[in-house]
């Protein structure tokens, strides 16, 4: 846990986030904020009933410097205010004055928001992906206290890699009404986390937004009514000069789709692309070369890559090549790789004129950390240079869904539990740390703890291994590889290792503990006698 929140003031932090999200509009009004460049953001305002209102905001606490147009919003349908003429590099704050019908104005609590960070500047931001509630494999009280455990970050902004909203399970039966409520159900939960951090969405599989399902029933059918009520609900960059991205116009009152785009932020570029849509899904779950970004995408993708010169550049997406699970093992495959399955270089017969594979554009322009979702658990790879990020789920109440299902399909830096992942960017380097939320059922005094540090690693700075343990924790803790030795051991003593879960994962009754089969991580090494019990934490890295 941070050393500036201690555990009881975190508590009530959690608590009174948590009570914010209960009911459907809890709190009047719900805001989504999104698109943020240097001089403006949008706030998507959904209100329970019908309301007259107008934003107040300025660049110091408590002082309104600036006053919205005032508006009258429908009750159930969001408004998207556009604030304009803001200063870049600039933190502002505001609230909302609200009012229905023959009612005095009421006021909203002040929220923040940050314009486009100067280059040299040191930020956050938060990812997550794989929400999961419309399945129930997301738990939503753990939910809240993952998207709580992001607030106290205070990041920039914030990223879901996808496997929100949809659910493609009846993908032929699901109606527009049911799309639209399943998209509506994360208003609340986003709302008590985004009306001070900006939200991008990234498409997963799940969506169901494809052109497989795109060419079925045109007009009517999933991809379209998904789309359209992501729109309606959720702000999502387009192309508007400080965005670049996705310009086709589609049909059926969809317009540009809003799901692929770059941007950057400080000294890093950010590329989120869709595998699924623009010529990538044909059949259900394309394998191999039939898989593609779409010659468009691919084109876009290399000339934002290509035209950068930002200090770092990220790239997310749902998952290399849109299915399937790992990454480092996919990686060099296919369109993303060049290869085939038998390792022979086939990408200029497949892909004629392209010049060169998606992994490749990320070597040879500088690419740090390919973000992905999909498998459930936290992974860390590296190929070529590139860091191929695998991002837990921030609701699995089980801690183990992705790492018992998915984590053969990884090389090494496997964990389970959940959490998000906070990057934090400065001139120095590149900080992931692997932030686990924990149930308070689910914790112990010896064992884990919300808000725990899982993993942590830097790129683009130092090298070496002690960039895979938070700065916070090389001053309390010990790093070993193979072998665990203890001094002044004690006859009767019995030395517990603890993983992140409460597993004792091995046990000793001498000075020395081999951990080579012990995954890389965190861990409390536990020492008992006849007489006291002793535990500190130790770090595992291979």
């Amino acid at each position: 846990m941070a050393d500036f929140m201690n555990y009881k003031t975190l508590l009530i932090f959690i608590t009174c986030f948590i009570c914010s999200t209960i009911g459907m509009y809890a709190q009047t009004p719900n805001i989504i904020l999104g698109r943020p460049t240097d001089t403006s953001i949008t706030a998507s305002v959904l209100m329970d009933k019908s309301m007259e209102w107008y934003a107040e905001y300025g660049t110091s606490q408590g002082i309104y410097a600036f006053t919205s147009k005032t508006v009258q919003s429908d009750a159930g349908i969001p408004f998207e205010l556009d604030l304009n003429g803001l200063q870049p590099n600039t933190r502002y704050y505001y609230r909302i004055q609200y009012k229905s019908n023959g009612s005095s104005f009421s006021v909203t609590p002040e929220y923040t928001f940050h314009t486009q960070r100067a280059k040299g500047s040191t930020f956050k931001f938060t990812i997550e992906a794989d929400e999961h509630l419309y399945d129930k494999k997301g738990v939503r009280s753990l939910y809240q206290i993952c998207l709580a455990n992001q607030a106290a970050e205070k990041p920039d902004f914030m990223l879901s890699l996808g496997d929100t909203f949809g659910d493609d399970h009846n993908p032929f039966d699901i109606t527009s009404k049911e799309l639209q409520d399943l998209h509506l159900d994360y208003r609340p939960f986003l709302g008590a986390l985004c009306h001070s951090v900006p939200f991008y969405f990234c498409l997963g599989n799940h969506e169901g937004e494809m052109d497989y399902y795109l060419l079925k029933n045109p007009g009517a059918n999933l991809a379209v009514w998904g789309t359209l009520w992501r729109k309606f609900y959720y702000p999502n960059p387009y192309p508007n000069g400080f965005y670049s991205g996705n310009t086709n116009e589609e049909a059926y009152g969809i317009g540009t789709p809003e799901n692929y785009y770059a941007w950057t932020w400080g000294d890093a570029l950010f590329v989120v692309l869709d595998v699924y849509r623009d010529q990538c899904d044909t059949s259900a779950k394309p394998q191999n070369w039939n898989w593609t970004l779409g010659y468009p995408q691919y084109s876009w993708l290399r000339k934002t890559l290509e035209e950068s010169n930002s200090k770092y550049k990220f790239v997310f997406a749902h998952h290399v090549r849109g299915q399937g699970r790992g990454a480092k093992t996919n990686a060099p495959l296919f369109e993303w790789g060049g290869k085939d399955s038998k390792g022979v270089y086939q990408f200029d017969k497949y892909r004629p004129n392209w010049g060169k594979p998606i992994h490749q554009l990320f070597v040879d322009n500088g690419v740090n950390i390919f973000f992905q979702g999909h498998d459930h658990l936290f992974a860390h790879e590296v190929l070529d240079g590139v860091t191929y990020q695998e991002c837990p789920m921030p609701s699995d109440s089980t801690y183990e869904i992705g790492k018992l299902a998915n984590a053969d399909a990884y090389l090494s830096d496997t964990l389970g539990g959940s959490g998000h992942l906070t990057v934090t960017v400065s001139p120095e380097g590149v900080k992931v740390d692997y932030v686990t939320a924990w149930l308070p059922a689910d914790t112990s005094i010896a064992g884990p703890h919300n808000r725990d540090i899982a993993f942590s690693y830097t790129v683009g700075g130092t090298t070496g291994i002690e960039d895979h343990i938070s700065n916070e924790s090389r001053q309390e803790s010990s790093v070993y590889d193979a072998v665990i030795t203890l001094n002044n051991v004690l006859p009767d003593s019995q030395n517990s290792l603890i993983d992140m879960y409460g597993k004792t994962v091995a046990l000793s009754t001498g000075s020395t503990i081999e951990t080579q089969h012990i995954p890389s991580g965190k861990y409390m090494l536990v020492t008992k006698n006849l007489h006291e019990s002793t535990s500190r934490s130790i770090f595992i890295i291979h």
